[in-house]
């Protein structure tokens, strides 16, 4: 098999799993063990208020955004867990990017490309054996999809083909 073919099934593969995720719903937040003065941010009425972990575990998405379980969905195994997790809410584009990108560092995420553009911006992270996509789109109010897979060094297309 040529290398452009094994490109071109593994990205239908990646595309048909993509799918599959955005027709499943569900997710749990679980509140962030580390609160301190530099991860507080501002709530409704000037209260203060935490961000939260969601499903990933490392994470971190600002307490004005609430989750969408429409477009949330979560896989996960004894060995990795994987999905998308997704919300809304209103908060401006540049403050989310940055946001993202100091939380994202602070859990050891290592940024590997952005792209910023209005409706639409995208920011890529990798850890030692997982790769994100954060993706922000502007409309009324700002949707945030955090999406989690593991790194696969080699495909084996083998099973694909069957």
């Amino acid at each position: 098999m040529t290398k452009s073919k094994r490109i071109r099934t593994a990205l239908a593969f990646i595309g048909i799993m993509t799918a599959f995720f955005v027709l499943v719903n569900g997710c749990a937040v679980l509140k962030s063990g580390k609160k301190n003065s530099k991860s507080l941010t501002k709530g409704e009425k000037g209260r203060s208020s935490y961000p939260l972990y969601c499903d990933f575990g490392d994470v971190l998405v600002p307490s004005e955004l609430k989750v969408d379980k429409e477009l949330t969905f979560i896989f996960e195994t004894s060995g990795f867990i994987t999905g998308v997790n997704a919300y809304k809410g209103r908060v401006k584009l540049d403050s989310l990017i940055k946001f993202f990108k100091n939380s994202m560092a602070k859990d050891n995420w290592r940024i590997l490309g952005s792209f910023k553009s209005s409706p639409l911006s995208i920011m890529l992270f990798q850890k030692e054996n997982r790769s994100c996509m954060i993706k922000i789109t502007e409309k009324f109010n700002t949707h945030v999809e955090i999406w989690l897979v593991p790194r696969l060094n080699e495909v084996d297309e083998s099973w694909l083909l069957k």
